[in-house]
């Protein structure tokens, strides 16, 4: 392999461009790009949506996912209610403020998605995805 083509500093490059790009179309005055991926998880999901799920989706610790959820809840974005089983477990509620925003997150989020993989065939995205699946279960 190339002495400069390292697949650790390739993906952080990656993830520094989109981290980027996703700050750069989110509403910075109204939520981050962060809190704009995490509206999007949660209003392209049809099912409740716990803490633990969006830990496991963006690889958070607790912590930061309790920081991030909690100034989304200060920005009014979302809100969380009790499950009836278990009062310690609380469902993440999209609240009608974020919903306005749905049709502006959906979009950006999909143009990004279109943008970064034009010009890839199918193929390609499904070696892409396995390799990375791989990469994500070796360092797991």
């Amino acid at each position: 392999m190339e002495q400069n083509k390292h697949a650790a500093r390739y993906v952080s490059k990656l993830s520094n461009k989109l981290r980027r790009k996703i700050d750069a179309f989110s509403s910075r005055n109204i939520f981050s790009g962060t809190q704009g991926r995490v509206l999007h998880f949660l209003l392209s999901r049809s099912s409740d949506v716990f803490q633990k799920d969006i830990e496991e989706e963006y690889s958070l610790r607790p912590s930061t996912a309790t920081v991030l959820l909690k100034k989304m809840e200060q920005n009014g974005l979302i809100y969380r209610e009790a499950t009836e089983n278990d009062a310690r477990l609380k469902k993440i509620i999209v609240s009608e403020k974020a919903m306005q925003y749905k049709d502006m997150v959906m979009t950006n989020i999909l143009n990004l998605e279109e943008e970064l993989t034009k010009d890839i065939s199918e193929k390609d995205l499904e070696i892409f995805f396995r390799v990375i699946e791989k990469m994500l279960d070796n360092i797991s």
